[in-house]
């Protein structure tokens, strides 16, 4: 079977506008997607540019298929079940910015260079004061844009309009304004000119973005079959789900010259994410923090087989819809088609999401997802909400041994063994007050997380204790 190359499909020539530090599976599905759809539609008219920002790994799979790659959309929407397969031609080029420095630093002095895209992981966004401007190139990503901005302003000379618009997606609070911070500092550091500090203060955007879709990458185990329905082998093959959302904070307006929203695409444009984040974090994690443990110890090992049973499903939309969504201040019109687009992520049929990965850590897991709701809950209503007290004993529950093995606690369902792995801290505690009767282990609990619990009302958090006892002790 022949390889996708740029003789099967339509690669226009455009000017380099985007430079992408990162070619993972999440930014080729995700913003790359994007800007292949707004390229289509003539709204946007650039080509990207992949950087290679560590020193493992290589690239040579861009260039064997002509830097082209297919994203394969899959999952269920309200019409049924979803599939999008679009062939990526907005990609020119892949550099690597440790073997090929000198020919990475040359996009620096690109005039048409607009946009910096990156996924450097959560710890990608650290201030290295180990870093000199000396290095080819530095170590951290910090670093590198320092440098490279640098260079950037030197080739022309300072001129405002040659500033760059930073849209950093890594999954940290105010990314753009811990990355801005970082770079700031590295300017210190390397005691670089106070115009060209002026200039990235001023003529560069660093906005802070939230981003919302399950890339699931490589299909290893049907990527063969995949092949033959596209007619040509496809090792940069990316899966996702259809849902997606980018929420891009910006003191100034750069919507005009980033039209997504005028394309038609799941993008917000705001001078204010948070009340996005916190529909996300409350909405979708707190819902899978909610149901999961419960849904694990009732025999099911997937988000899938949870939604299967009607039990769990009914748990899920009552938490959700009834206690969740009444304490968040979007228009409710927006919080209602978000937490109907949940529901069909969750029964997504092509995702495995395997219930004890997402066990991992759940005590800070529920400390920031299903707390905040508690309490604003009660506050709002004076009333405890019940399924989120119920989703607390389950936590407990879940957690409840005292046998360790390899820096976990053993759990037991029926006859079959599961690692609970989190904190060394809350590890113990549990290993030390598992067995006591249920009243006294929440009292224990919440006296451990004495911190995140003094922000309920006092009256509410004795009745909320009360209810989730009785919950555990009926488990």
């Amino acid at each position: 079977m022949e390889q996708i190359n740029a003789k099967m499909f339509t690669k226009k020539k455009r000017d380099i506008k985007v430079l992408q530090f990162g070619e993972g599976n999440f930014l080729r599905a995700f913003v790359d997607y994007m800007i292949d759809i707004m390229n289509e539609r003539g709204t946007f008219d650039g080509n990207i540019v992949l950087v290679k920002p560590i020193e493992f790994g290589n690239l040579d799979q861009f260039g064997k298929q002509d830097y082209n790659y297919t994203v394969l959309l899959r999952g269920k929407t309200d019409d049924g079940e979803y599939v999008e397969k679009r062939v990526i031609t907005s990609v020119a080029d892949a550099v690597d910015a440790y073997g090929e420095y000198e020919r990475y630093a040359d996009y620096a002095k690109l005039p048409s260079l607009r946009f910096i895209v990156s996924n450097t992981t959560e710890a990608g966004i650290v201030y290295d004061e180990s870093d000199s401007i000396t290095m080819c190139p530095p170590k951290s990503y910090p670093g590198k844009l320092t440098k490279f901005l640098f260079e950037r302003f030197t080739e022309f000379g300072g001129a405002p309009d040659k500033g760059l618009v930073m849209l950093p997606v890594e999954l940290i609070d105010d990314n753009g304004i811990m990355l801005k911070k970082c770079v700031m500092s590295q300017i210190a550091n390397w005691n670089l000119s106070d115009e060209f500090r002026k200039w990235v203060d001023e003529c560069c955007v660093f906005t802070s973005t939230l981003v919302d879709r399950i890339v699931t990458g490589y299909p290893r185990n049907d990527a063969e079959d995949i092949w033959k329905e596209l007619g040509y082998e496809d090792r940069l093959l990316d899966t996702a789900e259809p849902f997606a959302l980018w929420v891009i904070e910006s003191a100034k307006d750069i919507s005009d010259e980033l039209p997504l929203v005028k394309t038609g695409l799941p993008v917000i444009f705001t001078d204010n994410q948070k009340p996005y984040k916190q529909r996300k974090v409350r909405i979708l994690n707190g819902a899978h923090t909610s149901f999961v443990l419960y849904s694990y110890l009732s025999g099911h090992d997937t988000v899938l087989e949870s939604m299967q049973d009607p039990k769990i499903a009914g748990f899920m939309h009552d938490t959700i819809y009834n206690e969740i969504i009444p304490t968040l201040d979007l228009p409710k019109e927006d919080l209602l088609a978000f937490a109907d687009a949940v529901r069909n992520r969750f029964e997504n049929p092509f995702i495995r999401h395997e219930l004890l990965s997402i066990a991992l850590n759940s005590v800070s897991k529920w400390r920031a997802r299903c707390l905040p709701s508690v309490i604003e809950y009660y506050n709002r209503f004076k009333k405890v909400p019940e399924n989120l007290a119920f989703s607390l004993a389950a936590l407990i529950k879940f957690y409840s041994s005292d046998e360790r093995a390899e820096g976990a606690l053993v759990g037991h369902r029926g006859d079959n063994t599961y690692m609970i792995r989190d904190d060394a801290a809350v590890l113990d505690f549990f290993a030390a007050n598992c067995k006591l009767p249920a009243k006294d282990l929440v009292d224990k609990y919440v006296e451990f997380e004495k911190d995140a619990f003094s922000k309920m009302d006092p009256k509410g958090l004795e009745e909320f204790k009360a209810v989730a006892a009785e919950k555990l002790e009926k488990m």
